[in-house]
């Protein structure tokens, strides 16, 4: 996650924005950055949020 933002709520607020309007899935976003989608659900889920496969955003 070198080139992701590193505060989480900044990272949620970054995350669903690129998956709302560039990416079908967490995985082809994880793929297209080059980092690991274990390390963005950890991060996103020390804060209180999940990765919603239906509707393709964390909440």
């Amino acid at each position: 996650m070198s080139q992701l933002p590193k505060d989480p709520m900044i990272l949620l607020s970054y995350v669903n924005m690129q998956l709302r309007d560039f990416y079908s899935s967490l995985d082809e976003f994880c793929s297209a950055q080059g980092t690991e989608k274990e390390a963005i659900e950890e991060a996103l889920k020390a804060v209180g949020y999940s990765y919603d496969s239906a509707e393709n955003r964390f909440r």
